[in-house]
């Protein structure tokens, strides 16, 4: 299954936790065989890091976990959440669009 979320689209949070939902972020990260996405500052977790040479102290760190892609929404040009359809353009390729807009998704 294709999917309509690429890395560096601004998507939109519609489920999960309360803190994370209605956020409007940028992929980092996109994993297709397992449906997620990596999002900037959305569902964070601890992780605990054993002393290292990059990290001397080690200790616990948050950084971003995935989150499943039905759980996101592309966010278009105008700053609209949105569904993204495919259709050919005029040059004949294959391109994302706006099904609130129309317009073609950059």
């Amino acid at each position: 299954m294709k999917l309509k979320i690429k890395k560096g689209d601004s998507v939109k949070v519609i489920a999960g936790e309360s803190k994370d939902k209605d956020a409007v972020r940028k992929v980092l990260e996109v994993y297709p065989k397992e449906n997620k996405a990596l999002v900037e500052g959305v569902n964070m977790v601890s992780k605990s890091t054993k002393p290292s040479a990059a990290a001397p102290n080690g200790g616990i760190i948050q950084k971003e976990a995935p989150i499943h892609i039905s759980n996101l929404m592309l966010v278009d040009a105008k700053g609209n959440a949105t569904r993204v359809g495919r259709r050919l353009n005029d040059k004949g390729k294959l391109v994302r669009y706006s099904k609130k807009t129309g317009e073609e998704i950059k």
